[in-house]
Order: C-alpha cells, then structure tokens, then sequence
C-alpha cells in the first residue's frame, strides 16, 4: 500500500517542514570538518545510495552540489537499506563505514567499508573494502569513529547472540579498516526510554572535551519515541574496560511537541567557523506517520548550538529551538 503521507511530503515538502530544517528528507546526517571544509552525507530517502557533499560553512551545505559516489549492488551484499553513511579521515586516506543489507534480506544489516586515498574525496576513487569483522556475524549498524591518544577507535551498534534486544554498543580498536581488536560492550537498552518500539541503542557519536569521552547514541523506534542518551568515559581511563564508561539514565534530548522536533537522534557534532559547538541531527516536524517510519522520508537533518554546564557536560538544550543558520 502506498504511503500517502510520505507521497503528499515529497510533492509539497514545505508543509511538512520545519522553517529551521537545514536540509530536508535526510537522516542519520554526519557532519566532518576537515581544515576550512565541511563534509556532509546522511542517509538518503530511497535507501539506495550514498551521497556526499562539501561547503565552507554549516549553513552552506544546505546549497551544496551533491555527488552520489556509491550506488547499491544489484544483487548480493550491500543492495539494499543503505543506511547511516559517516566519513571519516584516518591516517591519511577517507574512508565511509555505511549500514546495508541484501535485496533478499533487506534486513540482514552488516556494516561495509568504502575507502579513498585522494586528498579530494570528492574527485578521487571510492573502493569497496568489503565487511567490517567484528566478534560475530550478526545485525550491525552505525558505525563510527574517533581518535584519541593515538588510538583510533571504532564505536558502532550490533546484536548480541545472547541477548533479545535489538543492538547494544560496542568499542573497539581499530587495527585496520575493516578489523578491530576484542571489542567491550558499553551500553545496552535497559531503560524504558531505550525500548519504546524496539530496544535499542545505535547512532553513536564522539565528542572530546573537559577531560572526558563523551558519546551521545539513540534509542527506541524511529517515531517519536527516538530519543538522545548520552555515556562518557575519564579521557585518561581505559576506553575498552566496559566500568570506564557511566551513563545517563534519562535521555538527554527527545520530542517536544511545541517546537514540532518529534523523534530527534542519530546526531554528529562539529564546529563552526566560530568555534561553538554544534550538534547536527534528524526529527520529524510531525508526529502521526502513516505506516512504517522507516518509509517516512521527513526525518530532516536540523542544527542546534550545543551548550555546557558548570560541571563540564554537554547540555542539548530541551527547550530551546534549532538554530537558523544563514
């Protein structure tokens, strides 16, 4: 059956969406700044490829040309769901670690790896590496990448054989593009707010400041009950010892019907030309969805300026708007 909601937003978006939307119709949207440019690439609608833009300011990758440097196979692994693209620059070379699944079994979702080793990752040779190894073959997602101390770490969502839930988050060092080292679970759905719809825990993204890790990650279903957790971690312990990490027992940013931000989550952080840092996100500007909210192409990718508390944490700011960037 058609989704008549997702057809009547494609035809006349601007009804459905927020005056403060950044760019509208893509999710899970990761933003990398790299010297004086700003990458952008997020997942798009249609699930069936994966794009990349660049601009020398937030607001400007709102106008930015787009380039689709991958498309899904025809058949096999990675040709279908191709979710949650994150670019990332690592020793020197690009590299995109996306979600996707088989057009046999759409839902059979592995994390694969893309790399490039031009200094312009808009011009240069995309090749696949093939699937990121992990501890099992099972239901893998949103992975992502941070530095620290000279260690490159991969942090990414994944099904545990032993466990009903959907994913739990993991750490792990990364020993090559496509392998890691023994990987420590750092966080599973346990609160009522991680398991409204299905229990889960994925989108995770790394922020360094004050002396800690600090990993922001979403839970529950992608309706209005997708909400913002955050961990964090001491930046001098052991990132791979699973008591390292603490975490929020409420969620630190979810709906609010007043500034029509339904389901807000899977968010990157970055920075602007002003230093501030910002948090780039997905939410609806609605909250009744026809269907299933997979097939709901509004999750529109928003900015907010991120603030600090007196004692050094991150604060998402509930109650205050998105920014407007111009």
């Amino acid at each position: 059956m058609t989704n008549y909601l997702a057809l009547l937003s494609l035809l006349f978006f601007p009804l459905f969406a927020a005056a403060d939307v950044l760019i509208p119709q893509r999710a899970d949207p990761w933003v990398l700044k790299v010297d004086d440019n700003y990458y952008f690439t997020a997942s798009v609608p249609e699930f069936d490829r994966i794009e990349l833009r660049r601009a020398e300011s937030v607001a400007g990758l709102a106008e930015a040309d787009v380039k689709t440097i991958w498309q899904q196979r025809e058949q096999g692994d990675m040709s279908a769901n191709i979710w949650a693209p994150e670019i990332h620059r690592i020793d020197g070379a690009w590299y995109i670690y996306f979600a996707a699944g088989r057009a046999d079994a759409p839902f059979d979702i592995r994390t694969y790896v893309l790399e490039n080793k031009s200094e312009d990752p808009l011009t240069g040779e995309w090749k696949e590496l093939g699937q990121l190894q992990t501890a099992w073959d099972t239901f893998t997602l949103d992975t992502t990448h941070f530095r620290h101390k000279g260690t490159n770490y991969l942090v990414w969502a994944q099904h545990h054989p032993e466990h009903d839930y959907n994913s739990a988050l993991f750490i792990a060092e990364l020993l090559s593009p496509t392998k890691v080292g023994p990987q420590t679970k750092i966080s599973e759905p346990e609160f009522e707010w991680e398991t409204k719809g299905y229990a889960v825990n994925e989108g995770a993204s790394a922020l360094i400041r004050n002396g800690r890790i600090f990993l922001s990650f979403s839970s529950s279903a992608t309706d209005e009950n997708y909400a913002t957790g955050l961990l964090w971690a001491d930046a001098d312990a052991d990132l791979l010892d699973a008591n390292t990490w603490q975490k929020s027992e409420e969620p630190v940013f979810y709906t609010n019907p007043e500034l029509k931000r339904y389901g807000p989550g899977h968010g990157s952080f970055t920075v602007d030309q002003d230093g501030r840092d910002l948090v780039i996100y997905h939410a609806r500007s609605y909250r009744e969805i026809d269907g299933n909210s997979l097939h709901d192409p509004n999750r529109n990718t928003r900015v907010r300026l991120l603030r600090w508390s007196d004692d050094g944490f991150p604060d998402f700011a509930q109650q205050e708007p998105d920014l407007k960037l111009e």
